[in-house]
């Protein structure tokens, strides 16, 4: 496996190495020993997600605030996905900024998000498997998030605004500005 840091402190896209036959795959999806000693980071993942979804929907911008915070360590089983996470800790260099990048079942990379970054995706291709394990467990009441069209973080989706499926949860989340007014 090779890990990369993004520009944003803490946050890895993860690489594994594949071995590939006339019978099809096999690769290592986690390893705790080999996450922690490439990335520095104490894995204590508690809970595992996965969704499936069409072309053209778009999940997020979500996050888990307080004592509820969320690291995630995301990957596409199946299809792909423009995977984005935004860095919301107001003491990093990078706060406010984003990284994106494209997961899918070809190369199985994998993106680890630290606690205090906010995650969406849109998904490319129809009938897309994405999974994510969290070192949280989910509490509603914690549940927050930004408007994935925010002008102030202004994320390239890199598809027409016209052309997303998004859930009405979604669509009533915070700006980008109330959210900073709220802290």
């Amino acid at each position: 496996m090779t890990v990369e840091e993004t520009g944003l402190k803490g946050c890895f896209v993860l690489t594994p190495e594949v071995f590939e036959d006339e019978r099809g795959y096999f690769f290592e999806s986690f390893n705790k020993k080999t996450f922690e000693a490439e990335t520095g980071v104490v894995a204590n993942f508690v809970q595992d997600n996965q969704s499936k979804s069409s072309r053209g929907v778009l999940r997020g911008l979500h996050f888990q605030t307080g004592e509820y915070a969320q690291a995630k360590l995301i990957q596409v089983i199946k299809g792909k996905v423009l995977d984005v996470c935004i860095d919301f800790r107001k003491s990093s260099p990078t706060f406010g900024k984003y990284f994106s990048i494209i997961l899918d079942d070809i190369d199985h990379k994998q993106v680890y998000i630290p606690k205090g970054f906010a995650h969406g995706f849109l998904v490319l291709e129809n009938d897309t498997i994405f999974s994510y394990k969290c070192d949280n467990f989910y509490n509603k009441e914690s549940e927050s998030g930004i408007l994935y069209n925010d002008k102030d973080l202004n994320i390239d989706w890199g598809f027409s605004l016209s052309n997303y499926i998004v859930s009405e949860k979604d669509k009533q989340l915070s700006s980008f500005k109330d959210f900073l007014n709220e802290q």
